[in-house]
């Protein structure tokens, strides 16, 4: 099974969430598109996260160098990114796809980094992190997703929430899984095996 990584915004805890997803399912990895690479990458991280020998690591379609939406890190470095360019890694294996940035920061001046995800028929793991705004940024994504008919796994909750927030944003879509990650202070292997252990997407 293919699983679609995105956010409610950038930042919200993708990579980590992620990481403990590879450790869980003991699944692959893929960062289709990363930008930002003069500070590291998103792949590097979660390999040094996993704990187990079987997950691979698959090449990334398009590495940029500037930390921007991956339309305007390609600009300046003179090229377009083109969806058909971008092809599944051949995998037995459970894959986790981990997006860029929110639903709909572009690749190119028509197509959005979700696009992907419906090119290579995912399901969507939508994570949550709690800020003000967060219920806005949450039903709006979500309103996206199903008008679009993405299929929708799970949400993720990424971090501490008070009841009143989840709920709010549970009441779109009531029956819809949900994992909750508890807050990392320190971000280690075994931390991330240990929340992996509690995860469950079957």
């Amino acid at each position: 099974m293919n699983y679609f990584i995105t956010g409610i915004g950038t930042n919200v805890g993708k990579t980590i969430v992620s990481a403990i997803l590879t450790e869980s399912l003991k699944a692959d990895y893929w960062k289709p598109v990363q930008s930002g690479t003069i500070e590291g990458s998103d792949s590097r991280l979660v390999r040094s996260l996993v704990a187990n020998s079987k997950s691979v690591f698959h090449p990334e379609a398009y590495l940029l160098k500037e930390p921007l939406s991956p339309h305007f890190a390609a600009k300046l470095e003179g090229i377009t990114l083109d969806l058909n360019a971008i092809e599944l890694p051949k995998t037995d294996n459970h894959l986790i796809i981990e997006g860029a940035g929110g639903i709909l920061v572009p690749l190119n001046n028509s197509q959005y980094v979700i696009d992907i995800a419906k090119k290579i028929d995912c399901q969507i793991i939508l994570v949550i992190s709690n800020y003000l705004g967060c219920i806005n940024h949450s039903l709006l994504s979500i309103d996206y997703l199903v008008k679009n008919n993405y299929k929708i796994k799970a949400l993720v909750f990424n971090g501490d929430f008070d009841m009143e927030v989840k709920d709010a944003i549970l009441r779109i879509l009531p029956s819809t899984r949900v994992i909750n990650i508890p807050h990392l202070s320190n971000l280690t292997k075994a931390a991330i095996t240990e929340c992996s252990q509690s995860v469950k997407l079957s």
